[in-house]
Formats: structure tokens, C-alpha cells, sequence
């Protein structure tokens, strides 16, 4: 592993029935120490709060990936609209533009909306954001793209499925974080789906001059030789620092915008906990229950829920 400009990208909620899916991108500037810092086991400290986003946090309990997204994106924000705000890829105005007036609210309402982590966790987060930054890893920023429902709907029915949808996404990602810096940049991608022969299935990227460096399904890499390299590895989030840090504050960034489709409809069935959004039983009924209020509401379903994908669904439905 090379010092440099270090990029590692994942994505949250692929295969999930309600709310958005997230690709997010963390960058570090990384010195030799650095580099050799990533690629061996992390300090044993740093593990507790740095690892596979599946061990460390779960449906209603993200405390630990607000914790890293707010210390990551530095500023004072006080409300985690404006934290939201600074994390996006790409301006509101873009991503509400085909919202219809009287659904916005569903994805972008902020009632009841609060900062979870506490003071003795944002603390020790930020402290091994030193510890990093002193071993070379200088974590720089966060950057996610949401695709809501309806989104991935329209990319459907134009002929893009929720992996190509998300090939793309980790490739706008990486060519937007690249854009400006001189040093060439190493991207580490969690894998999409099986593919193993990327290039066929570039959008941002195509017709780029590249060289295949391997592929195959554990691992596919490219060489852009005006960009850098791009890789796609398997179970990367278990892996790549860098990586587990992108799905734990896209699984925090998720958490966030379901909550808010969750709260839209205080009529829904009465449930301890609010749904996932994933295809569990809690989500199913919530879809079951809220079905004469979309109808009242003029909530078009495509905004509510996404197109059956059998072969996605099916092959992720145990995503968390």
C-alpha cells in the first residue's frame, strides 16, 4: 500500500424496500506510516469503534457512526440537518428536484430530529482521529450520495439495476474527490454485487484510457493514468479502514432519512422500535399499515417504496 491521496467508498441499503440507498466516500492524506498503519491490523482500541459497520452498530443504535461523521466533517453543526447538509455529494435542490411539493417532507422533514451521541463518545472518537492523523492517516472528509426510492425507480425503468445504480454512484465519488488535487488518488470499493469484469459496465468512467490490473471475484482493479486506481474488493468493509469508515457514517446518513419517511406517517402501526426499511416483518407491516394514508396523502408509491428486484433483493436481503 502506497502513501498518497487514499479513497474508500461503500454502500448502505442496496437491498433494502423503503428509504435510500447511500454511497459514501471517506478521503485521507496518507504518509508511509500511514499506509503501513492501514494495511495491518489496527490498534486494538482503535478496533473498538473502528471495524465491519455489522459488529459495531445496528438498526436504532448508531450512536458510534454520528460519533465519526460529525468528528470527520469537523464545523459545530447543532442540528444533524446541517451536518446532512455538508455531507452530501450533491446540492437538495438536485436531489428534490422530481419530488412532488406534497411528498418532500416524507424524505426531508426535520420535527424531532436530534444528535444522539454523547460527549464521552464524540471525545473518544475524536481522539483516535488524532491517533490517526499522528500514525499518518490524515482523515480530510465524507462525501455520500443518496438515491432515494424514487431515483432508483427511474434509473429501473430506464434500464439501470440498484448494482449498476451503484457502480455509478462509487464512480461520480471518486471522480469528484479526485477533481482539483495533483497527487494521484488509490480508491478502495466495497465489491458490487458479482461483478468481476467492471469496465463493461462503467458510466462515469467510460471511455476513459485505463488498464485492467486483475479482475476476478474477489478483487477488480484499474489504472486511469490521469486519475489513479480504483479497486473493487470483496468484503472491503471488514477490511479497509478507510472503508469501514465510509458504511459507518452512510449506515448513520441512513438511519437518518429513514427515521424521517418513519415519522411522516404518526398514524403508522404502533411498533417498539421504527421500521428498517429493510424486508423484515417490523417494515412489512409498516408498509401494510400506512397504505389508505399514502392513499389519502397522493403519495406516489414509487416515492414510498422501490421496484421489486428479485435477483438484488433476494441475494442482499440480509443486509443490516
Amino acid at each position: 500500500m502506497k502513501a498518497g491521496v487514499r479513497i474508500g467508498i461503500d454502500e448502505n441499503g442496496l437491498g433494502a424496500r423503503l428509504g435510500p440507498m447511500l454511497v459514501t466516500a471517506v478521503l485521507a492524506e496518507v504518509d508511509e506510516g500511514g499506509a503501513r498503519l492501514l494495511s495491518r491490523k489496527l490498534p486494538k482500541k482503535l478496533r473498538a469503534d473502528l471495524d465491519d459497520s455489522k459488529r459495531l452498530v445496528a438498526h436504532g443504535n448508531i450512536a458510534l457512526g454520528e460519533a465519526w461523521a460529525r468528528v470527520i466533517a469537523g464545523g459545530a453543526d447543532s442540528h444533524p440537518a446541517e451536518l446532512l447538509t455538508r455531507l452530501l455529494a450533491e446540492d437538495r435542490s438536485a436531489l428534490t428536484r422530481h419530488c412532488p411539493g406534497h411528498v418532500e417532507q416524507q424524505c426531508w422533514g426535520v420535527a424531532g430530529e436530534a444528535f444522539g451521541a454523547d460527549e464521552a463518545l464524540l471525545t473518544r472518537i475524536r481522539g483516535h482521529h488524532r491517533l490517526l492523523a499522528e500514525r499518518g492517516v490524515r482523515l480530510q472528509l465524507a462525501k455520500a450520495h443518496v438515491l432515494c426510492s424514487d431515483r432508483l425507480n427511474r434509473l429501473k425503468a430506464a434500464g439501470t439495476n440498484r448494482f449498476v445504480a451503484d457502480l455509478h454512484a462509487m464512480e461520480g465519488l471518486f471522480l469528484s474527490l479526485r477533481a482539483g488535487r495533483e497527487a494521484m488518488v488509490s480508491a478502495v470499493c466495497g465489491k458490487v454485487g458479482g461483478i468481476a469484469e467492471y469496465g463493461r459496465f462503467f458510466g462515469p468512467l467510460a471511455g476513459r484510457l485505463h488498464t485492467v490490473l486483475e479482475e476476478g471475484r474477489a478483487r477488480s482493479a484499474y489504472y486511469f493514468p490521469t486519475l489513479g486506481e480504483i479497486a473493487f474488493v470483496r468484503d472491503a468493509d471488514a477490511a479497509d479502514p478507510l472503508v469501514m469508515l465510509a458504511s459507518l457514517v452512510g449506515k448513520y446518513l441512513r438511519e437518518l432519512l429513514m427515521a424521517r419517511v418513519s415519522r411522516f406517517y404518526p398514524e403508522k402501526l404502533s411498533e417498539p422500535d421504527p421500521p428498517s426499511g429493510y424486508h423484515d416483518p417490523v417494515s412489512n407491516r409498516f408498509v401494510d399499515a400506512t397504505a389508505l394514508i399514502r392513499k389519502r396523502r397522493r403519495v406516489p408509491d414509487t416515492c414510498f417504496q422501490r421496484f421489486l428486484d428479485p435477483q438484488i433483493d433476494s441475494a442482499v436481503s440480509s443486509e443490516a
